[in-house]
């Protein structure tokens, strides 16, 4: 198992990677990505069980689904420096013709992506669906997701968390990236969420808070507790509170790096903010 330093080194690769694919197009989702970048970290080099020989039915293999599809940079970043596809693919990221594209697709068979996503609200529909697969399957292994908080304010998922508890879906993890931002500004202004914990556990969830949401240590024991909770009748709930835009220190605790990317001086200011050497594509 990688040690706490290893991931935290896997992490700060995968934060050049963010900024420098969404500075090379002028596009994509930097504040997201860099945010959940400690949780997906943990979450492919340390937790699950999957097979990088990708098959989109996933049998006896952990499973994750991004619903906040906008932070690809993230999700392909870890990925390809988890052996699905070649990190020099990063380099295409929105590109004509490249299978990496904006929000993830997957009429063009990139490994290791499952569904297209990016219209909120929809993945959690899908990961409990997988889940329920893998019961009515004899499959022992896990499904998580992972979900903005802005996501919440979708219809969708209070449908979808619905059904799962009432279905007794207790193989799925669903984490909501909890930083309190969203596209047009902070939650509690766009529209507020309340008090989440208490709303997915009055929908029959068990739910439990990782405080310190960038922190791998915190992450870590986050993800064994919700895993000892599974296989008791419901659906698991983590509520992961992050900052925005972590690790770029003039991104962080603002929702305007939420759809921008930085400029040639603003890049060199991100980059150089961890002295190590930055590798190339």
């Amino acid at each position: 198992m990688p040690t706490t330093q290893q991931l935290q080194d896997f992490a700060q690769q995968v934060r050049r990677d963010i900024v420098r694919m969404v500075h090379a197009v002028n596009s994509g989702h930097p504040g997201g990505s860099l945010g959940c970048n400690e949780f997906l970290t943990v979450l492919y080099q340390d937790v699950m069980n999957y097979s990088t020989n990708f098959t989109m039915d996933g049998k006896n293999e952990d499973l994750f689904f991004l619903s906040n599809g906008h932070i690809s940079p993230l999700f392909y970043s870890v990925l390809a420096r988890s052996g699905y596809f070649p990190v020099t693919e990063l380099a295409t990221f929105r590109k004509l013709n490249s299978r990496l594209q904006g929000h993830p697709t997957t009429h063009d068979g990139l490994p290791g992506i499952r569904i297209s996503s990016g219209s909120l609200g929809q993945g959690m529909s899908v990961a409990i669906g997988a889940a329920q697969a893998k019961k009515l399957n004899g499959d022992s292994k896990l499904i998580y997701s992972l979900h903005g908080d802005g996501e919440m304010q979708e219809g969708q998922i209070w449908e979808a968390a619905m059904y799962a508890a009432g279905k007794k879906i207790d193989n799925y993890i669903a984490t909501i990236d909890y930083n309190g931002q969203q596209i047009d500004g902070a939650t509690d202004d766009v529209l507020p969420l309340g008090n989440l914990r208490a709303k997915f556990e009055a929908f029959g969830w068990t739910v439990i808070d990782v405080e310190k949401g960038n922190d791998i240590d915190s992450i870590k024991n986050g993800l064994a507790e919700a895993k000892s909770l599974t296989g008791k009748g419901k659906p698991v709930c983590i509520l992961l509170h992050t900052i925005m835009g972590n690790g770029v220190d003039f991104m962080m605790h603002t929702h305007a790096w939420h759809g921008k990317a930085p400029n040639d001086e603003q890049l060199e200011i991100a980059l150089n903010q961890n002295p190590e050497t930055l590798g190339d594509y």
